[in-house]
C-alpha cells in the first residue's frame, strides 16, 4: 500500500492518523502542493485525477479525497473502527467530520489562499484574516457539537473513549490553525481533545514533523 501525501497537508494528516490507528504498513510517498507536484500530468493521469492530495494505492486500487479513503480504511481494516456502525454514533461522527471537512477546510485550503494572494492580490494581512474568520466560525461550530456530545459520549475523544474520524479530523485541523497563529483559547473542549490525541502514539507518528518530507 502507498500513501501519496504532503507533510502539511491536513487533509494527508487525516489519513496517516488513520493508518497509524489501524497499524496498517505503507509506503509514504511524498507529493510536494507547494511547488505543483500534485498536478504533474503523470501523477493526475496515473495516481489522482483530482490532482491534489492524499491518495492511496493499493495494488490496482486506487482512491483520493480523505473522507473517502479512511471510509475505504474502515470497510478493508475494521479494527480498530473510526465510523461506527451503530447508526447513531456514526451520524454524529460523521457530523462532526464533515462540519470540519466540507465547511472549513475547503475554504482555507493552499489553492484558495494562493487564489487569493496570486489573483485577487489580497495583501498577507487580509489573506491572514481570511483564515482566521473560517477557522472561528468553524471551531464555534465544533465546539458545540462537542459540548453536545460529551454528554452522551463521555471521554477524552470526540465521542467517549476511542478515537473516531472526527478525532482524525479535528486533530489536523487544530494543528493547522495553530500553525497559522489562530487564537483557540475559545475552544477548550476542542483543545481537551487535542492534547489528548498528541499524547498518543499513532497521532505523534502522524504528525507532520514526523514524515520524510518535513520540511523545517
Amino acid at each position: 500500500m502507498q500513501l501519496y501525501s504532503f507533510f502539511n497537508s491536513s487533509t494527508s494528516y487525516r489519513v496517516r492518523i488513520a493508518l497509524r490507528l489501524k497499524g496498517i504498513e505503507h509506503d509514504y510517498l511524498g507529493v510536494n502542493i507547494r511547488t505543483g507536484e500534485h498536478r504533474d500530468v503523470e501523477y493526475v493521469d496515473h495516481v489522482n485525477p483530482s490532482a491534489s492530495v492524499p491518495a492511496l494505492v493499493d495494488g490496482d486500487f486506487q482512491l483520493g479525497q480523505s473522507l473517502a479513503i479512511i471510509d475505504w480504511l474502515d470497510a478493508r481494516y475494521p479494527e480498530p473502527r473510526l465510523i461506527p456502525a451503530q447508526p447513531e454514533l456514526r451520524a454524529r461522527v460523521l457530523e462532526l467530520s464533515y462540519l470540519i471537512g466540507c465547511d472549513v477546510h475547503p475554504v482555507n485550503n493552499l489553492r484558495v489562499l494562493k487564489y487569493l494572494q496570486d489573483v485577487l492580490e489580497v495583501t498577507p494581512e487580509q489573506k491572514d484574516a481570511w483564515y482566521r474568520h473560517w477557522v472561528a466560525q468553524g471551531m464555534a461550530s465544533v465546539e458545540r457539537l462537542l459540548e453536545r456530545a460529551a454528554v452522551a459520549y463521555p471521554g477524552p475523544w470526540c465521542f467517549g473513549a476511542q478515537p473516531t474520524l472526527a478525532d482524525c479530523c479535528l486533530v489536523s485541523q487544530i494543528s493547522n490553525a495553530l500553525r497559522m497563529g489562530c487564537d483557540l483559547s475559545a475552544y477548550p473542549r476542542s483543545l481537551a481533545v487535542y492534547r489528548h490525541a498528541s499524547a498518543q502514539p499513532a497521532f505523534v507518528a502522524a504528525e507532520p514533523k514526523h514524515q520524510p518530507d518535513f520540511i523545517a
